[in-house]
């Protein structure tokens, strides 16, 4: 192709042959992915998608990328696929998020993102592309599926989908892994050589965004997240491992029960938003299509997660939300209306969940199951289910659904598990979750 050298390509070049190979990817992509900032072409490296691709400076300090390496970063972003309905909350949040924010790292990408709609004044305008504004990111051009969300007519809240925030997460690791490995480099010598050749590349393949990550082997099972939160190097301790539920991008966070106070495990950004609904009061939550991942397509996963609590594990039941989802996504979906659709018949509406009570008063507990947003306007209740016909219920459906994990359940597997609860840190990573 033009421009091309000993398998090395221009910078250019690099980003016309970006643009053509990811035209059909789910992923929109943006030319300009190896020139403008946050591109390091000059610091020895660009980022695609979850690929580090090397630079190389060739005679006359012209600037050029292995071909192969551009084709081999689309090709991982071609395989990826994306549910525009599926997102995460990228901010903002009353304090910054729980990530790992290196300085030396150029991405950044939450932080990137939120101060640029801000200076832009919404996605609107930033969705403009104006001229000469940096805005790809991985080469992904996240304006276009940048959604917004306004809250009690005031508050706006920004949204990716979670496809592209795992892959933005791997970007960032990988950098992360880059710059520690060209420190070690520089510690070593005193002149860092770039690759002088198309096979002597660093980059990092899509499998290999977790091989330098530990996987996670219940290190921290049993322990007061109240007390591991306050130990100075936990958060960089939680970087080190894989995320313990997708086992595919690196941990953010110390996900722990709010119910009992325990520390469950280091879980990516991804994953820790996921079991979170898109909706919640102190006592009410909107049971969206989420759920289907949490108590269907990866259910032995996330059951086996949030039983790594000691408290929910030995009382063989969830913590009161998660339990009262459960509730109305599974053991009340017979209830559900439909009505006439081109295709058949729709589920009506949108399910929702609200409490009176506590698990600690389990006699007076009650979960009330309803149906919100009906096409008809019909507002119903479908059911009012007590806290123990509930959790018996759940206790029969894990047993059928789980058997390993409902196996190790149980109060004989546990002894000196406390009676009362233990005290909780509050969740700040958004606005009235704290239950989660």
């Amino acid at each position: 192709m033009p421009g091309c050298t000993d398998g090395l390509i221009t910078l250019g070049a690099a980003d016309a042959l970006w643009v053509e190979l990811t035209a059909g990817s789910a992923v929109p992509t943006a030319s300009g992915t190896f020139t403008p900032s946050p591109a390091c072409a000059r610091l020895g490296y660009v980022l695609l998608g979850g690929h580090v691709v090397a630079t190389v400076r060739a005679s006359g300090g012209q600037w050029s990328v292995a071909e192969d390496e551009v084709r081999r970063a689309a090709a991982g972003l071609n395989a990826v696929g994306m549910d525009r309905q599926d997102l995460v909350r990228i901010g903002p949040f009353h304090g910054p998020p729980r990530q790992e924010c290196h300085e030396e790292t150029p991405l950044r990408w939450r932080q990137r993102i939120m101060r640029e709609v801000q200076e832009l004044g919404g996605p609107e305008r930033a969705a403009q592309g104006e001229v000469g504004r940096p805005y790809p990111l991985a080469g992904i051009d996240w304006r276009q599926i940048l959604v917004e969300r306004t809250r009690d007519g005031a508050q706006r809240t920004w949204w990716l989908p979670r496809a592209v925030v795992r892959l933005l997460d791997a970007a960032e690791h990988a950098e992360t892994q880059w710059v520690q490995a060209a420190r070690t480099r520089q510690a070593s010598t005193t002149v860092i050589e770039p690759p002088s050749r198309p096979g002597c590349r660093q980059a990092t393949s899509p499998e290999g965004t977790t091989a330098s990550l530990r996987p996670y082997s219940a290190e921290l099972e049993g322990q007061l997240y109240s007390v591991l939160i306050r130990k100075p190097g936990t958060s960089r301790r939680v970087a080190g491992w894989a995320c313990a539920v997708c086992r595919t991008a690196p941990a953010t966070v110390l996900d722990h029960c709010h119910e009992h106070g325990y520390a469950r495990a280091p879980v990516c950004q991804s994953c820790n938003t996921q079991e979170r609904p898109d909706h919640l009061y102190s006592n009410d939550i909107r049971v969206a299509n989420r759920y289907t991942r949490l108590f269907h397509t990866d259910t032995d996963n996330w059951l086996r997660h949030w039983h790594r609590c000691p408290g929910c594990r030995a009382r063989t039941t969830l913590p009161l939300p998660h339990l009262a989802a459960w509730t109305a996504h599974v053991a009340c979906r017979p209830l559900r209306p439909t009505h006439p659709a081109s295709r058949g018949r729709k589920p009506c509406g949108m399910l929702r969940v609200s409490w009176t009570g506590s698990q600690q008063a389990p006699r007076s507990c009650l979960l009330t199951v309803a149906v919100d947003f009906c096409p008809s306007g019909e507002h119903r209740v479908l059911a009012q289910v007590p806290y123990r016909e509930a959790a018996e219920r759940f206790r029969t459906w894990l047993a059928e659904t789980a058997p390993a994990v409902a196996a190790a359940a149980g109060p004989d597997r546990l002894d000196g598990l406390p009676t009362q609860p233990r005290p909780v840190i509050a969740d700040t990573s958004g606005e009235g979750l704290a239950l989660f």
